[in-house]
């Protein structure tokens, strides 16, 4: 059985909720990764920012990025994996909620994400292909 924890990048850096959308933006480049969790004061998951949010919600809405916090960007229902969970269950929960990443939380504490591609580089040709399938499906 392979499990979540396994195969997730396990140096998961969170933006805190508190950080403005322009500290995220300058921490997603200085990580080369298009997305961060969003992290509160007591360490817990409060959710997602990706760069397509940044675009999306921030700039084309004319909001001032220095202004607005990655916590206001986290809605929504916060979709995770337990670091034991068994790789099905991490392929279920991303193809259910159509996710490209999922965080990896032991207990409430974030310990690493799993993207796509850790998928890819662990499973075989025809379950990446499915979740890849699942996941660009339009509803």
């Amino acid at each position: 059985m392979t499990t979540a924890r396994e195969i997730m990048t396990a140096d998961a850096t969170c933006v805190r909720a508190s950080e403005t959308v322009v500290d995220a933006a300058r921490k997603m480049v200085e990580l080369d990764v298009g997305a961060l969790p969003i992290c509160g004061p007591d360490e817990r998951l409060k959710g997602m920012l990706t760069d397509r949010d940044i675009v999306v919600k921030v700039v084309a809405r004319g909001k001032d990025p220095s202004q607005c916090t990655a916590g206001e960007l986290a809605q929504g229902e916060i979709v995770t994996v337990g670091a034991d969970d068994d790789v099905s269950e991490v392929l279920r929960v991303m193809s259910e909620h159509k996710i490209r990443r999922v965080p990896v939380i032991d207990g409430h504490i974030l310990v690493g994400i799993i993207a796509q591609a850790d998928i890819a580089r662990t499973l075989s040709d025809d379950k990446v292909g499915d979740l890849v399938g699942e996941v660009s499906e339009k509803t």
